[in-house]
């Protein structure tokens, strides 16, 4: 689970998640983008993306301190670096948009396990 909730940062600090292409960007942003940015937690068992399957074995250790990582990059650039900035998947976001997204999705996987 750890790597899965690293795929929302390596889709902003890394280049190895293709962009969708425009058709699928407006679809995303039409039926996603509301869902995953605006303030209501996840509903359970809801549907993941295919970017965030992950079907290969992963070292807890390892994945915990690369979504540490991740945590810390973001706090240290802070809130005005991510107002208007491009989602790959749901165009300019603002900074309330980032952050309910980076939180609901820690926060639903977290909660799934008791943390």
């Amino acid at each position: 689970m750890l790597a899965h909730c690293c795929v929302t940062y390596e889709m902003i600090y890394e280049t190895k998640h293709p962009a969708p292409n425009g058709f699928m960007k407006m679809i995303l942003k039409m039926l996603v983008k509301n869902v995953v940015t605006n303030e209501k937690p996840y509903k359970r068992n809801s549907r993941t993306a295919p970017a965030f399957l992950i079907t290969t074995e992963k070292e807890f250790e390892a994945e915990k301190s690369r979504l540490t990582g991740y945590i810390e990059r973001t706090q240290k650039l802070g809130a005005k670096a991510f107002e208007n900035k491009p989602s790959l998947s749901f165009g300019n976001l603002t900074t309330t948009e980032w952050n309910n997204m980076f939180y609901k999705h820690l926060d639903h996987h977290l909660a799934q396990f008791g943390v």
